[in-house]
């Protein structure tokens, strides 16, 4: 049987990948929050926030504490460094086409015009 593992980086994208674990990630970046306030904002269960809550932590993105009956969230940011990391090569190699174009450009500019053409008039009889 083969077992398949799922590095530590394509978990961290599979949970930016949704919409609302990014929202809630972007409010955890303003403080703690419980998982009411985090589902408040989508009008989605506690159910359903949950199982979002679910796959930050298993993404080490949040960490949940019990306090009571209340689970408080705080955000982890260590694992989005390994995310900047290897988006960065991405940026380098977009840096560097953009400033081949970018230079392209310039020469193209700085290159004259070339005079306007002018068409000679049109005999009589002829077809335009």
């Amino acid at each position: 049987m083969v077992e398949l593992q799922t590095s530590p980086l394509d978990t961290i994208f599979h949970a930016l990948a949704d919409s609302t674990r990014r929202r809630m990630l972007s409010a955890l970046g303003g403080g703690d929050r419980t998982v009411s306030q985090l589902a408040e904002p989508f009008s989605i269960s506690l159910a359903a926030a949950s199982k979002h809550i679910k796959v930050l932590e298993q993404a080490g993105l949040l960490r949940r504490e019990i306090r009571g009956r209340t689970h408080v969230c705080r955000l982890d940011p260590g694992p989005l460094a390994s995310a900047h990391q290897w988006l960065a090569a991405y940026e380098h190699f977009w840096t560097e086409r953009l400033d081949v174009l970018e230079r392209l450009l310039r020469e193209e500019d700085a290159r004259p015009s070339p005079p306007p053409t002018s068409l000679p008039p049109a005999e009589e009889g002829d077809d335009a």
